[in-house]
C-alpha cells in the first residue's frame, strides 16, 4: 500500500523560509587529475546511444582486486569496470529501457543466500531493474511483474515522467521522478526467487520558494516541467537522504524505517536561486535576468548533481555534490554539513578533466592502487572524442584530494 508522508503537506510552510548557511568568498579550487579512465562511450548511432551518467563501486570482500565499477549509459545499458578501467560486462536494456542511475544493496536476503544487489532506474519503462553482483558479473532478478515506479498506466509511461535518480539504503530505494519533484520510497522484497518492490512513501519538494521581499520564486523549467531531482545519496547510519533538486537547491531529508521523516532542509542554494528567468523557446533554455539577482543563491552552479559519501567512522568523512554548471565539486563535512573545500578535476599526464559531471560514488575502503580509498565520477564530455559526443567514467585516488580525516 502506497503511504503519501504526513509531513508532505507541511513542505511547502515551512521550507520556503527555511534558512541555510551563509558561505564566505570562494576559495580557488583544488585541482586534481584522475588516475583512471574507462572506455569511451559514444551518444550516437555507431555507439549504441550509449552515454556515461552514473556510477556506483561494488566492494568485493573476499577480493578486494575483484571489485567492480558498475555504470549507467542510458540507451547503452549497463557497463561493468574492474578497477584498471577496464570494461568486463556490458548488458543491454530490455525494449523501450533506458537506464539512468545505479545503486546498490548489501545482504539481501534472496533464497537461502545473502547476496549484493544493483538496482537501477530505467527512465525508458518507468521500473527498477534488479541484478545479483559477483565477481563473476551481475545478473538480472528483476521480477517479470514489477509495477511503474509513477505511471498509472502505459500512456503516462510514454510521457517519460518516469523514475530518474535513485538511492538505497538498507532494502529501500529512493526515486526521484522526471519533470517533477516527487520523490518516492520503495521496499525491494523477494518474489519466487526473484526482486520485486512496492510503495513505501511518497514526498513533493517544493516547486515555489518565498522570497524575504514577500514575493515569490519558481525556477525557470520548460512549460508542463517541474523543477526536477536526480543526483541522491542516503547516509544510512545517520538516517538521511541527501537530495539534488537541479535548479535549486541540496536538501538533507531524514529517514526513518521506509518513511520519510522530516521537514526537508537546505543545504546549499544554487547560485540561481531566486533569480528571475524566462523560458526562451527558440534555445529551449532559460535566460536570466541577472541584474535582478537578489543574491540569496550559494555557491553551485546549476545544475547541481551527483552526490556521494566518503565515510571515515561510523558520521565522520565528506560529502561530496556535483556543480555541474562549472564543472566543480564542493566537499562538506558529513556530519555538520559545513563547507571543506572544493576542487576540479583537470587534465593529467594520460587523463582527461572532468566536465559537467552528472553522477559519483566514492568508498573509503583500501583497494589495490587506491590505499585510501576510491573516487569515481562521471565525464560529461570526454576527449578525445573524434567529433562525437562522448562521455565516460574517471578514477580518482582519494589521497589526491590532500583531505585529513582519514
Amino acid at each position: 500500500m502506497q503511504r503519501t508522508s504526513g509531513i508532505a503537506a507541511l513542505v511547502a510552510l515551512t521550507t520556503l523560509a527555511a534558512g541555510v548557511p551563509a558561505f564566505a568568498s570562494e576559495r580557488p579550487a583544488r585541482e586534481i587529475s584522475a588516475k583512471v579512465e574507462t572506455p569511451a562511450l559514444y551518444d550516437d548511432e555507431a555507439g549504441g546511444d550509449a552515454d556515461a551518467d552514473d556510477p556506483a563501486i561494488w566492494v568485493n570482500q573476499a577480493n578486494k582486486a575483484r571489485s567492480l565499477v558498475i555504470g549507467t549509459a542510458k540507451n547503452g545499458g549497463l557497463r561493468v569496470y574492474d578497477l584498471s578501467g577496464r570494461e568486463v560486462q556490458s548488458i543491454a536494456t530490455p525494449e523501450g529501457g533506458r537506464f539512468n542511475n545505479v545503486d546498490l544493496i548489501s545482504g539481501f536476503k534472496l533464497g537461502n543466500q545473502r547476496v549484493d544487489l544493483a538496482v537501477v532506474t530505467d527512465r525508458g519503462l518507468d521500473k527498477l531493474r534488479i541484478y545479483r553482483i559477483s565477481a563473476a558479473g551481475l545478473t538480472d532478478v528483476t521480477s517479470a511483474d514489477v509495477p511503474f515506479l509513477f505511471s498509472r498506466n502505459v500512456a503516462e509511461v510514454e510521457e517519460q515522467a518516469t523514475g530518474y535518480g535513485l538511492a538505497t539504503y538498507d532494502r529501500y530505494a529512493v526515486v526521484s521522478r522526471r519533470h517533477s519533484t516527487r520523490l518516492g520510497i520503495f521496499r525491494l522484497e523477494e518474489k519466487q526467487g526473484r526482486v520485486t518492490y512496492r510503495t513505501s512513501d511518497t514526498l513533493d519538494l517544493p516547486r515555489s520558494f518565498r522570497l524575504p521581499d514577500g514575493g515569490s520564486w519558481s525556477p525557470c523549467e520548460e512549460p508542463g516541467e517541474g523543477p526536477q531531482v536526480e543526483g541522491m545519496v542516503v547516509d544510512a547510519e545517520a538516517g538521511v537522504l541527501y537530495a539534488a533538486q537541479e535548479d535549486v537547491a541540496l536538501w538533507r531529508i531524514s529517514l526513518a524505517g521506509g518513511t520519510f521523516s522530516s521537514i526537508p532542509r537546505i543545504v546549499e542554494r544554487t547560485k540561481e536561486y531566486g533569480v528571475p528567468a524566462t523560458w526562451n523557446a527558440t534555445s529551449e533554455e532559460c535566460d536570466l535576468d541577472s541584474a535582478s539577482d537578489p543574491g540569496l543563491g550559494g555557491r553551485i552552479a546549476a545544475d547541481v548533481e551527483g552526490a556521494t559519501i566518503y565515510s571515515t567512522g561510523k558520521r565522520d568523512g565528506y560529502l561530496i555534490v556535483s556543480s555541474q554548471g562549472d564543472s566543480k565539486f564542493y566537499v562538506y563535512d558529513r556530519r555538520t554539513n559545513k563547507p571543506v573545500t572544493l576542487f576540479t578535476v583537470t587534465d593529467g599526464p594520460k587523463v582527461d578533466g572532468v566536465e559537467h559531471s552528472d553522477g559519483a560514488a566514492a568508498t573509503s575502503v583500501a583497494l589495490p592502487g587506491y590505499p585510501k580509498g576510491l573516487l569515481v565520477l562521471h565525464d560529461g564530455e570526454n576527449t578525445p572524442n573524434d567529433g562525437r559526443t562522448s562521455s565516460n567514467f574517471k578514477f580518482i585516488d582519494w589521497r589526491s584530494l590532500h583531505l585529513a580525516k582519514f
